[in-house]
């Protein structure tokens, strides 16, 4: 009887994934066609003639599935129609290309190796409209002055063969106060829908960028120091965090490890596998954290920890000073060209809403986080005194990786929500940002050289195009 049970709850749920996809294909086919990826999209002749549940429409609109049901509903949760017959004709368009889903996942798992026609698939959810105004928690406009970047470019052939044959969409370098290489995804693989002016998400990138808005709460007065106990705040009251020193939660060392998937450490509850970044922080501490224990301040990575200190910061600032602080950032000082936003969860409501670390910008404007940054260290300014700190407050990781390839698994030390001592560059103020699927940012405070890259998938040579420039030089 459970045999039976487990085959008939895998049939429902194999099914129910197929008709999200036939959903979501529905939209994307529109993309292509809105984009001019004309050679991908057909029309479907037959849509017309097909678009009604009508037995009279057999056997030109329906094949044989086997699996009767009573209802058909084209545009609703099910697309099986009467007698156990299938639409096959269910869209408007159809498109030729050769798309490999991964389950029921939303992002492409880091270690396959996607064709180009899955990679644009997967551009396209990772860009597609969710994204909107209505799935930020506050939007960031453009400054008045953007900052302006000098160019003095010369060519690197190995990096266009990168932009190539990889999944690679932007490649920054800059060093000596200028970029020197810039390269973006060609017509014919992504620079269709890729421009300078298209917002690329990151998840991880934005762990770091809290810390950076961090640091700017601390030197304005809202949050005390790295030092300070997260004894204030009613809603976490009973949960692990409660009274945790900030710098133990910037490290990742808050003993929280036993609370997170096995599965997926970084980024799903233990207790009920729900994701951290659909999650609302009331929600957490409500159901994953409630009546938690901490245990030893070991580094332990997951998605949760940025998201607390953002909205830390929101309780000790206050809306409307944290929108405020935000603007002072982005617009004021670092001088960004377009929107940016940090993206709220999924299950946001008026009553209950909070902020994740997603990041949304344009490959120019992540630079240009990044430039200024280098500017506060070299400057000493408040805020490159606490990046200054973190450096000195890191601690070690103490993983045995087997793939040192790439930023997140080269790296030795993690402080502030940073990557750190990447190989080979022992005592190096080498600080590193790492995205899921190759989003990442290099800066060498030392040097004053900096590396960005953005990309659809973590298929390009990391460590030659960003690890070895960095350490040598080019």
């Amino acid at each position: 009887m459970k045999k039976l049970i487990l085959i008939i709850f895998s049939f429902v749920f194999l099914s129910s994934n197929v008709f999200a996809n036939d959903r979501t294909l529905k939209k994307f086919n529109e993309w292509l066609l809105q984009n001019n990826f004309t050679e991908y999209v057909e029309i479907n002749e037959h849509y017309e003639e097909c678009r009604n549940c009508s037995l009279e429409a057999l056997p030109r609109c329906w094949e044989e599935s086997g699996k009767p049901k009573k209802q058909c509903v084209i545009d609703g949760d099910q697309n099986l129609g009467d007698y156990g017959f299938k639409w096959e004709e269910q869209s408007k368009y159809k498109n030729n290309l050769k798309i490999k889903f991964y389950d029921n996942r939303s992002e492409i798992p880091e270690k396959v190796k996607p064709n180009y026609d899955t990679l644009l698939y997967y551009y396209w959810m990772y860009t597609k409209s969710n994204w909107n105004n209505n799935s930020v928690y506050s939007n960031i406009k453009a400054s008045e002055k953007p900052y302006e970047f000098k160019f003095d470019l010369r060519e690197d052939d190995y990096i266009k063969k990168q932009m190539q044959k990889t999944a690679l969409l932007s490649y920054l370098l800059y060093e000596d106060g200028k970029i020197v290489v810039d390269e973006i995804s060609p017509k014919d693989k992504f620079g269709r829908v890729f421009t300078n002016e298209t917002k690329f998400h990151s998840q991880s990138v934005g762990k770091s960028l809290v810390s950076y808005t961090l640091g700017h709460a601390i030197c304005k007065g809202y949050v005390e120091s790295i030092d300070a106990q997260l004894n204030d705040w009613p809603l976490i009251k009973n949960s692990l965090y409660y009274n945790q020193k900030i710098i133990d939660i910037i490290n990742m060392a808050a003993g929280d490890k036993e609370y997170f998937s096995k599965r997926d450490s970084a980024n799903r509850y233990k207790k009920t596998d729900r994701s951290v970044s659909n999650t609302t922080i009331k929600k957490a501490i409500e159901n994953e954290f409630k009546n938690s224990k901490k245990s030893s301040n070991k580094y332990s990575y997951n998605n949760f920890l940025p998201h607390l200190i953002m909205n830390y910061i929101i309780f000790k600032a206050g809306e409307e000073n944290y929108q405020q602080l935000m603007n002072e950032i982005f617009r004021e000082k670092i001088g960004i060209e377009h929107e940016v936003n940090f993206v709220e969860p999924e299950t946001s409501e008026p009553s209950d809403r909070s902020t994740t670390s997603t990041f949304l910008a344009s490959r120019y404007d992540y630079m240009r986080i990044a430039k200024t940054m280098l500017d506060d260290w070299k400057n000493d300014t408040c805020e490159g005194k606490f990046l200054k700190s973190i450096y000195e407050r890191k601690i070690n990781k103490n993983f045995d990786y087997r793939d040192k390839k790439h930023a997140f698994s080269n790296t030795k030390s993690y402080g502030g929500f940073f990557h750190l001592d990447p190989s080979g560059m022992k005592n190096r103020h080498v600080f590193v940002m790492d995205g899921y699927g190759g989003q990442t940012l290099m800066i060498d405070f030392d040097t004053g050289r900096i590396v960005t890259t953005l990309a659809v998938h973590r298929d390009f040579n990391w460590m030659k195009i960003a690890h070895s420039v960095i350490k040598k030089g080019k």
